[in-house]
Order: C-alpha cells, then structure tokens, then sequence
C-alpha cells in the first residue's frame, strides 16, 4: 500500500515509487515507460512524491 501524503515525507514516498516500479533498462521488455508516456516512474509520480496529489490520483492519469 502506498504511504499516504499526509502521514509520509517525500523520501518515504520516492522509495515506494523506485521499488513499485524499478527500472531494468530494457524498455522492450518492460513496458513500464510506455505505460507512463515516456516518462520515468518518478517524473511520472512526481506530484504524489512532492504531495500535491494522491498516489491513486495520479495512478488514474495513466489508466
């Protein structure tokens, strides 16, 4: 489960995003940065790092 932008500080949250989604350095078999539009997961998730919205919040941009 994500930690929460209210109870979590923005390394706690960074740490969460680089273990959901490590990066393996073969885009073909991942897919990963094809799911986030080119983007690495935490660009992708940076406003949920920074707290400005919530994990599921952002996860619903890339549904």
């Amino acid at each position: 489960m994500a930690p929460d932008i209210s109870t979590s500080t923005m390394e706690e949250r960074r740490e969460y995003i680089k273990k959901t989604f490590p990066c393996i350095a073969d885009c073909d078999m991942c897919g990963l940065c094809t799911v986030f539009h080119g983007k690495d997961a935490e660009t992708a998730y940076d406003d949920y790092i920074t707290g400005k919205r919530s994990y599921m919040e952002v996860s619903a941009d890339y549904r």
